[in-house]
């Protein structure tokens, strides 16, 4: 076992239920607790080989509400995506509503968009949205965001480029 992984294992051994313990008393669901729980080590596993272990954390509760903390923000937003979603489905009539295998690719496609639309900046989710969902043209958006058209060329394909990263797990 490397060095970064044996100072991960005894991260875990010593703080693994307490982390529980503070998901839980945010989330009310002992299951989602243990699932965050768990993914906030998952995560420090993937980080370990660059960071070369979590040896010199001088306050590794701290450390460890900073990654579950980002962690929760993104489980509460797909879970407001997932009912807003569900919300908008229930206007629908009946013989429109989708099965439920339709619902889930749905629901991950909604996460897969928000996903992408967080990891972007301001100008570049503008520009893609104008793109996307107004339809306009690459000289209409460098007027709305008063930029060049060669700059809102550089904007969707810095998002083009960011959802492909996303799509192929080219980001940790």
């Amino acid at each position: 076992m490397s060095a970064a992984h044996h100072s991960l294992h005894s991260l875990y051994s010593e703080h693994h239920g307490w982390l529980q313990a503070w998901l839980r008393r945010r989330l009310g669901s002992r299951h989602d607790a243990d699932d965050l729980a768990q993914d906030t080590f998952v995560r420090l596993l993937l980080r370990a080989p660059q960071a070369a272990g979590v040896d010199g954390l001088r306050e590794p509760p701290a450390y460890l509400t900073t990654v579950a903390r980002g962690l929760l923000i993104d489980f509460w937003r797909r879970g407001d995506l997932e009912r807003a979603y569900l919300a908008d489905l229930a206007l629908q009539p009946e013989a429109l509503q989708p099965s439920p295998e339709e619902r889930l690719a749905a629901v991950q496609m909604l996460q897969a968009v928000d996903a992408l639309l967080q990891g972007l900046t301001s100008k570049t989710r503008a520009a893609w949205l104008m793109s996307r969902l107004d339809g306009c043209t690459h000289a209409e958006i460098a007027a709305q965001l008063n930029v060049s058209v060669p700059r809102v060329r550089q904007l969707l394909a810095n998002a083009a480029r960011h959802a492909y990263q996303l799509r192929f797990g080219a980001l940790t």
